[in-house]
């Protein structure tokens, strides 16, 4: 967290597949990374073939997805780089010390190593031509900062509170480290979607569920959102042990394979804490009943403190996001929407609730946060057309779970 390097350990890769060892001297002084799928021991470790392309969970958390991979894929190619020869470890090379959380890989690759200054607004232009499809070319800029995970364009930035245009792919010291979303007329919700985000961050600020901290960035006619990174540590350029549910069990985000039970075993079980497993309770009834439904388990993640306690990171990734047959990521059980009660009551029983009662009374302040969507939204420039959708579809997905509150 102080910004000090120490040497966590050695990542290799031969025909077997990619195996890491600890360094002695950091087992000797600091807890183990991944409590789950590491043993805490100097010997060789071999990661499974899946589901994250024969990477260990914890290491397969720092590289990005979507976007982060075509940014990179299109590098590899301007350099005449065959894809299929390209393997995990080079892709941490590539990320080199620019990823999410604490965890940073050497030697770098290709990385600029001064603090490069570009503007916001030609960063996100250029973003939006790819996205798009409207050009190859990639600034160099925007792919140092393309590390953090989602398929949406975005840019991993620092950001001084002075000037808040001149973005660094390289932090100074008085910077603030941020995740700005552009937005495209590709995207479902096209240049509303920062809008949303920050309507939905909004109503789970309210319902107490511990979300990013966030700002608006006008440009021109439209509005980017940028989420502050909770493991980033200001000052110190320090960085905070990330690891997200998938990582940590070794799971594929990309089909279901955790529910949330098993997120919510997993918290109590990490975080040896009732508060952690009914914070996450309640934003799984959040998500439930605001149509959060892009809700994979590589949207949910825990920090370490250098103790080696763990707890919930802060909320991100909250937004309206209904899926196809409008059926969650994340399922209740085998339901992917409308659980029945019994299921959330044994769900509230995992999470440490004493009686249904307190668990019900938690589940009404969340729906109460969601119910003022429409107010909340007339305070953004988003059309009255899409507030008017949402709520209609809101009102709906309260209609299929309103006897849980009952």
């Amino acid at each position: 967290m102080d910004g000090r390097k120490i040497r966590v350990g050695e990542l290799a890769e031969n025909k077997q597949g990619i195996f890491f060892a600890y360094d002695e001297n950091y087992l000797s002084n600091y807890p183990n990374l991944s409590p789950f799928k590491l043993e805490k021991t100097t010997a060789l470790q071999l990661a499974p073939v899946s589901p994250h392309d024969g990477l260990h969970g914890v290491f397969a958390d720092s590289l990005p997805d979507g976007w982060g991979l075509l940014l990179q894929d299109r590098f590899f190619e301007a350099n005449q780089l065959n894809l299929y020869q390209i393997s995990p470890l080079d892709r941490l090379a590539f990320v080199g010390d620019t990823g999410i959380g604490a965890l940073s890989f050497e030697p770098v690759n290709h990385q600029s190593q001064y603090e490069e200054e570009t503007n916001l607004f030609e960063l996100g232009r250029n973003a939006q031509q790819i996205f798009e499809g409207q050009t190859d070319e990639v600034l160099q800029t925007l792919l140092q900062a393309g590390s953090s995970g989602g398929a949406r364009p975005k840019a991993q930035i620092f950001i001084s509170e002075a000037n808040p245009q001149i973005c660094r792919t390289q932090s100074l010291p008085e910077d603030d480290a941020w995740i700005v979303k552009f937005t495209t007329k590709s995207l479902p919700l096209k240049h509303e979607e920062g809008l949303l985000e920050a309507v939905y961050l909004s109503m789970a600020q309210k319902a107490g569920l511990k979300p990013v901290k966030w700002q608006l960035l006008e440009q021109g006619q439209f509005y980017w959102i940028a989420v502050k990174r909770f493991d980033y540590v200001s000052g110190s350029l320090g960085r905070v042990h990330t690891h997200t549910l998938c990582g940590l069990l070794d799971a594929s985000y990309r089909m279901p394979s955790i529910d949330y039970f098993g997120l919510i075993k997993a918290t109590k079980v990490l975080c040896q804490s009732r508060v952690a497993s009914q914070l996450q309770f309640c934003r799984a009834m959040f998500n439930l009943f605001s149509l959060n439904q892009d809700d994979h388990s590589k949207n949910w993640s825990f920090v370490q403190d250098e103790q080696g306690e763990w707890q919930p990171s802060l909320a991100y990734d909250i937004t309206y996001s209904p899926l196809r047959h409008g059926q969650h990521s994340m399922g209740f059980r085998q339901y992917g929407k409308a659980p029945p009660l019994n299921i959330i009551q044994e769900l509230a029983e995992v999470a440490g609730f004493n009686h249904w009662n307190e668990a019900k009374i938690a589940i009404q302040e969340v729906v109460e946060s969601i119910a003022d969507f429409s107010e909340i939204a007339k305070t953004f420039p988003i059309t009255q057309q899409t507030v008017t959708k949402i709520q209609r579809h809101l009102d709906l997905a309260w209609q299929e779970n309103k006897l849980l509150c009952s």
